[in-house]
């Protein structure tokens, strides 16, 4: 398996990045729009995360800016009726973070917002992907648990969801009720404030 390419951006087109490696070969990567719009510049040196999916009459490869992106991506493609290209186009639509909080609310409507995802593939997601990305650490900044940046405001957000568990909430629960309490407040600083946010929100 190709773990990541590195290397200098030779080219680049709205759904690809042809990469110049340090042994002369030019790899192209097929990337979601979010990580396009990272990208340096042509001539630059980049670094991707990499999946590799073997067909019969092809071999594509996949690049990500993270190795959450590429995580999902994996993980999008064992739901049933989800293929590369929708797996890819999830991702251009929603952030993992954003997949993630749209998966445990059980926001249908969401994941439908996503070209290719109807009512029948959003509820398979919702059915098939809870557990699989509650496992994923979908990065600094990738939805509403992580943001904010630093390490104080983490630690808080850490400690009001154990808080939360330990009152008899589901790790589900717990995480879509601060989701809430910090759409409700986005300042909340200390994790008590987050819990009784949280249990105000939860009603």
């Amino acid at each position: 398996m190709i773990a990541f390419v590195a290397g200098e951006i030779a080219a680049k087109t709205p759904e690809a990045v042809v990469i110049e490696t340090g042994n002369g070969l030019g790899y192209r990567l097929l990337v979601p729009s979010s990580t396009h719009q990272r990208l340096p510049a042509e001539g630059e040196d980049v670094h991707l995360h990499t999946f590799l999916n073997v067909r019969e009459d092809a071999m594509e490869l996949f690049g990500f800016a993270s190795e959450a992106e590429r995580d999902v991506f994996e993980t999008l493609r064992g739901v049933s009726g989800i293929g590369p290209k929708l797996a890819l186009a999830s991702l251009s639509a929603l952030s993992p973070g954003e997949l993630r909080a749209a998966v445990m609310d059980e926001d249908a409507g969401r994941l439908t917002q996503i070209s290719g995802v109807g009512k029948k593939t959003a509820q398979r997601m919702i059915v098939n992907l809870g557990d699989k990305l509650q496992r994923i650490d979908t990065g600094s900044g990738d939805g509403a648990l992580s943001a904010g940046g630093d390490a104080a405001k983490r630690e808080a957000r850490a400690d009001a969801l154990s808080a939360l568990e330990e009152m008899g909430m589901s790790t589900a629960e717990a995480e879509r009720a601060l989701r809430k309490a910090l759409r409700a407040d986005a300042d909340a600083q200390s994790s008590g404030e987050l819990v009784r946010r949280a249990l105000a929100e939860r009603g």
